[in-house]
Parts: C-alpha cells; sequence; structure tokens
C-alpha cells in the first residue's frame, strides 16, 4: 500500500491506523506455524469505522489487487486464520465492552477476552459452554469466527448452537442482522430488491438446487470446522433458514463480525470425576463404550508423552501458572513424579471423565456405575473429590496452553492438531497417525483430546529450522489426512482451516462441494477482500513459504 492510500484511510478512519515495524512484526504471527507480514493494523473504534474500511478497499481494490482485510480477535488461531498480507482488523482494543446479560443470552463483541465475558455470566450462575481450552487467552470473535468446542462439547454442542443473532458488515459496506427466520420471514428476504434480498436468494438457491448433495458431505462426526457449512443454513422439516450457521465458524471470509448474541446455560450444582489410568490400550474401545452410555458432561484424555513433557519443562509451566497455580500443578503432578523418579511406568493414557447435575446421588452413581462396569477390564481408577477436579483439569489444559508456545529450543508445531473420528475408530485411526510421526524422529509429539468426540490435538515439538521438518509437514498432512477421508472425519474439530488445512479441503470433501464453497464466497464477497487463502483458494506452497523461523 502506497504512502498516498496510507494517508487517504486514515482520514476515514476514527481508530489507530498504525505501521509502525514492531506493530507489523507482533501482528505477522498468531499461535500458528506461519509468519506473514502486513502493510498495516488498523485498530476500529466503531461500527462506521468497519464499514469506512470495507467501502475503502471496495473502492481501491481494482487499482490495489492485493488490498485485503483479515479480522482478528485475541491473535490465538494455530493455523493462521487471523495473519494476512495486507490490512489486519484488531478489534481487541475498541470492541471489548463488557457483555450484556439478559435472560439466557449474553451480548458481546469480538474483542472481549473470553475469560471476562465469563465472569459477566457467572453472575448469573450461567455459562457459555463452548469455551476452548484457550479459555484464559482467547477471544469472542475468534470462538465466533472458528465455532469454538472444548471439553464440554460431548454434551452442550459447539458455538453454532448456541448463536441466537449476529451483526455483520458485508462486502457492500452496510451493516445487517442475521438471525433464524421462518418461512413466512424467509420469504420476505427473498422479495426485497436489494443487496440484502440478492445475498438471501443466491445462498437459497445454491443450497436447495444442491441439498441432497449438501446432506451427503456433512461430516459423520460431533465435530468440525472444516469448509463452510452449507448443510446446516436451512432446515426443512423446522423451515427455519439461518445464514448465522454458515457466518459461524467462516473465519471471516464472508463479511465483518461486529457483535453477536450468544444462548448461555445454567451451571450443575454438582460434579463428579473418575480417572482411569491406562498401562496398556487394549481395553480402549470397550472403555470408551461404557464412559459414553452414561452420557459425561465430558470425556478428556492426555497421553504419557504430555506428562513427560509437562515435567520435563515444569520450570516454563510454573512461570506460566504463578505461585499458587504452580502449587496446585504440583499437587497434580505429584503421583507422576513419583512415578517417574522411582522408575515406574507412566501410564499410557490418563482419561478423565466428568459427570454433572443438580441431583448429587446421580452424579455419584454414574462414578459408582462406570466403576462397576469397567472391573472386568482391570484400569487403574481414583475418583476426584468434590471441589479437587481443577487440579486434572489444570493438567490437561495446561499442559496444552504450555505446548502452544515456544519451549527452550523446540518449538510447537500444529499442523495435524485438530482432527476428528467417530469415537469408535478412536482406536484404529490414533495409533495409524502416531506411527507415521514415529517415522519422523525430528518430531517429539503429544497426544491428548476430546476423546468422547473422537477429536485429537496432536502438536510435535520440533526444531523448526531443520529442513526435514519443513519438508516433513506436508507429507505427514497428506498422510494423516488420506486416513482422516477414509473414516469419513474431519480434519479440523475446532481449529478451522487456515493458511494450514484450506488445501486439504478438496481432499475432505470432493471437487464438487469445494466448488459449492466457491460459490459461497462469491455470493458474499466477489472482490475476495474477506480474509483471502482461508477457506478457498488455499495454497500449500504459500503456507510453506511463510513459516516461521524465530519466535
Amino acid at each position: 500500500m502506497d504512502q498516498e492510500l496510507l494517508d487517504k484511510l486514515k482520514t476515514l478512519i476514527k481508530g489507530d491506523v498504525i505501521t509502525d515495524n514492531q506493530t507489523l512484526s507482533d501482528y505477522s504471527h498468531d499461535a500458528s506455524l506461519f509468519e506473514v507480514k502486513p502493510q498495516a493494523v488498523v485498530f476500529p473504534k466503531d461500527d462506521e469505522d468497519v464499514k469506512a474500511l470495507v467501502k475503502f478497499v471496495n473502492d481501491n481494490k481494482k487499482n490495489n489487487p492485493t488490498l485485503s482485510l483479515t479480522a482478528r480477535a485475541a491473535g490465538t488461531d494455530m493455523g493462521g486464520g487471523s495473519i494476512n498480507e495486507s490490512i489486519i482488523v484488531a478489534f481487541g482494543k475498541y470492541f471489548n465492552k463488557t457483555p450484556a446479560v439478559n435472560g439466557n443470552i449474553a451480548t458481546t463483541q469480538p474483542g472481549v477476552f473470553y475469560r471476562d465475558f465469563e465472569k459477566e455470566t457467572l453472575k448469573y450462575n450461567l455459562i457459555f459452554p463452548s469455551y476452548p481450552a484457550s479459555r484464559e487467552l482467547c477471544a469472542m470473535g475468534g470462538i465466533f469466527n472458528n465455532n469454538a468446542g472444548g471439553e464440554k462439547s460431548l454434551k452442550y454442542g459447539k458455538t453454532e448452537n448456541y448463536v441466537r443473532r449476529l451483526k455483520v458488515v458485508l462486502s457492500d459496506g452496510n451493516e445487517y442482522e442475521f438471525r433464524p427466520l421462518n418461512e413466512k420471514e424467509l420469504e420476505q428476504k427473498l422479495k426485497q430488491k436489494d443487496y440484502e434480498g440478492e445475498i438471501y436468494k443466491k445462498i437459497y438457491e445454491l443450497i436447495t438446487n444442491n441439498y441432497e448433495l449438501l446432506l451427503k458431505a456433512k461430516p459423520q462426526v460431533s465435530k468440525n470446522s472444516a469448509g463452510y457449512y452449507l448443510w446446516n443454513v436451512w432446515d426443512k422439516d423446522k423451515k427455519i433458514f439461518d445464514l448465522t450457521r454458515l457466518f459461524v465458524g467462516a473465519q471471516g471470509t464472508l463479511g465483518m463480525f461486529l457483535e453477536g448474541d450468544l444462548g448461555l446455560v445454567p451451571i450443575h450444582k454438582h460434579r463428579d470425576m473418575l480417572i482411569i489410568f491406562l498401562h496398556d490400550m487394549s481395553a480402549l474401545g470397550q472403555i470408551i463404550k461404557e464412559v459414553l452410555d452414561l452420557e459425561p458432561e465430558s470425556f478428556e484424555s492426555y497421553d504419557d508423552n504430555t506428562l513427560k513433557l509437562a515435567l520435563k519443562y515444569f520450570p516454563e509451566f510454573t512461570k506460566q501458572l504463578g505461585f499458587l497455580g504452580s502449587i496446585e500443578a504440583g499437587i497434580a503432578f505429584l503421583p507422576a513424579f513419583f512415578d517417574l523418579f522411582t522408575g515406574r511406568s507412566l501410564p499410557k493414557l490418563v482419561l478423565q471423565v466428568d459427570f454433572t447435575s443438580d441431583d448429587l446421588s446421580e452424579v455419584k452413581g454414574k462414578v459408582a456405575t462406570l466403576r462397576e462396569k469397567l472391573k472386568p477390564l482391570h484400569p487403574t481408577t481414583q475418583t476426584a473429590l468434590e471441589g479437587q477436579e481443577k487440579r486434572y483439569w489444570l493438567v490437561r489444559r495446561e499442559s496444552f496452553n504450555l505446548l502452544r508456545k515456544k519451549i527452550r529450543d523446540k518449538h510447537t508445531a500444529p499442523f495435524i492438531d485438530d482432527f476428528v473420528i467417530k469415537p469408535e475408530y478412536i482406536t484404529e485411526v490414533v495409533p495409524q497417525v502416531t506411527d507415521i510421526l514415529k517415522k519422523h524422529p525430528e518430531f517429539i509429539f503429544t497426544v491428548a483430546g476430546h476423546v468422547g468426540d473422537g477429536n485429537f490435538h496432536i502438536i510435535p515439538l520440533v526444531d523448526i529450522n531443520n529442513p526435514n521438518v519443513r519438508e516433513a509437514i506436508p507429507q505427514i498432512s497428506n498422510q494423516v489426512y488420506k486416513i482422516v477421508a477414509k473414516y469419513k472425519g474431519s480434519t479440523t474439530g475446532e481449529h478451522n482451516d487456515g493458511l494450514i488445512r484450506t488445501p486439504y479441503l478438496k481432499q475432505m470433501y470432493g471437487e464438487e462441494i469445494v466448488k459449492l464453497f466457491e460459490e459461497t464466497k462469491k455470493i458474499f464477497d466477489p472482490q475476495n477482500i474477506f480474509n483471502p487463502r482461508k477457506k478457498v483458494s488455499g495454497d500449500l506452497n504459500y503456507a510453506m513459504n511463510h513459516l516461521r523461523t524465530s519466535w
């Protein structure tokens, strides 16, 4: 962007337009493997600024083809979804108004940190249940745009199930509101002779003309953040047409998100947790079945490598957690420390099963029933006393967050970090995936995830400057995603496509569906001004050429 154009932009925006080297460097990265330097970072002050930005790019796109807008909230995206070469629109500075809670609905802006959002909802004994593991770091813009899910998604589902209304700016530079429409309301939209009416008409025709094809394309798993969720927009049985279902998880590629309403759920009074330690994996399939039959709120796992790394890098762990957190983590890790220093083997897999209810006898009964059902399989189990569950969650959450960062001379390399398969295929698929990684000795890796959903986070630690590592990343991805496609899973359950997985959408969905994704993008964004290279037109060579060289 030349100086004349930049000066023009500054006259249109009440917020901040920043181009100093430090800011551009800071916004060249998110939590992914990539580095892409923008030309400017804009901190819009209000809705009018966002509208002005979109109109500015539209007006100047013809003479400046590389102009684009990429929305960013907290920048915790692990796939490169919040970085790009042109203008980064950073919502964290001004779009952080305190959320308003009305009944069981909370209204929020994209720049609000989830931790602050939850403080407000807890005042009403309510919670948004599909928060991600990065709950202390992430912001609401990413939760909407990535269709966030997490430890409670087994029971409650993902963000898409809780969005009641969206306020967005579309490619014409105007503000619109999306919410579920009944058949009569849809008919009215389709009759409109304006931009909004055209959007509804084109999307409605695309979906109805390809309805059966889209339903067959829907991944047969409980969590998915890959592609555009066209199959979710039009519910023929209920006669509900809902464009929020398309925008959620679209990663800011269809428009700019300004505000949204989220449904909340009550917090249960009681919980009980059973910890299952597996020293061999032979009974895992049966254990998964027995656990899921009892409908837990969450069902999590982490492997022995996760424990070993957390123990090995415990000093870094304590810095991250602070003094009190470190004491709690130390208590939680004591059994593992004991095993490690006495030469006993660590469990191959630790499973956490969390039951919640307003009836204490119900959760106690479910834990007792599960223990009884597991007796013939001879696993080691331990019940967490009420109020002590957070120690175990600390290991699960914070070990994952530790692996989002550079650790000494190793870098986290999230690229196959979020695949999903049906839980009944876990014992077949996970060993196949780990066998692929074991062929590359440069990769130290951990296996953790939402075992109840079949959603696994495999995050290697590597020397990112090793040419063998850089060469292996696309090779491993291709092999792993072939396995995922064979089992009709998803390449991403929570973390979205970004730069790293968009190139594999054709492998997952096939050409016909990817063409419908491309058509969707053209309907909403004909000039490709919103977050290019994500969801459609992914370029693996571009991604690999922008791997980071330092942290």
